[in-house]
């Protein structure tokens, strides 16, 4: 009886829970900070407060079974009137290593938890390298991923749900209730 019990905590120890995200790595894929019209655009700052447009997007990439690239761009363009103060374009990329996630969970969690968690360094990165390009720091704000996602992919979901619903006339020969054909 104690050999059995030995021998199956031996085989539990063994199979130790992988966690649901594994960070394997994290690295700058691509910077470029330009200042086209410095030393003139910070007389322009000391007039006019500039306008920063920021865009973010999020994309992934499988490198083999459970490992994916998450890669979070983010894209500024600081004007002050119609002269660019700062353009600055940050690609920040991880390689995360999924658990046992669902298969309908991995694309939400690789565009928006993996984001999430990255987003810190993207923040800190921005922040720097406006200082050193002789701007004020820029702090983003905090980014809602989950909403970005939904906007992303809002068409993705209503064609899949359209196509279920679909499936279901067919199978049942008429419109499924509930559902807007």
């Amino acid at each position: 009886m104690s050999d059995t019990s030995t021998d199956a905590g031996a085989a539990a120890a063994d199979e130790q829970p992988v966690a649901p995200i594994q960070f394997i790595g994290q690295y700058i894929k691509d910077l470029s900070f330009e200042a086209p019209h410095a030393p003139e655009i910070f007389q322009d700052l000391r007039q006019a407060a500039p306008d920063i447009p920021i865009s973010i997007d999020c994309s992934v990439r499988e490198l083999k079974e459970r490992q994916h690239e998450v890669t979070l761009t983010v894209h500024i363009e600081a004007t002050v009137g119609e002269k660019p103060a700062f353009i600055l374009e940050v690609a920040y990329g991880c390689v995360v290593l999924l658990g046992a996630i669902p298969d309908e969970h991995i694309r939400p969690v690789l565009m928006i938890e993996v984001p999430r968690q990255i987003f810190p360094f993207v923040r800190q990165i921005v922040s720097d390298v406006t200082v050193q390009g002789g701007f004020p720091p820029l702090m983003l704000q905090l980014v809602d991923f989950q909403d970005l996602y939904r906007k992303k992919y809002a068409g993705d979901e209503e064609l899949r749900r359209e196509a279920e619903a679909q499936s279901m006339a067919a199978m049942t020969g008429g419109p499924v209730s509930g559902q807007n054909l």
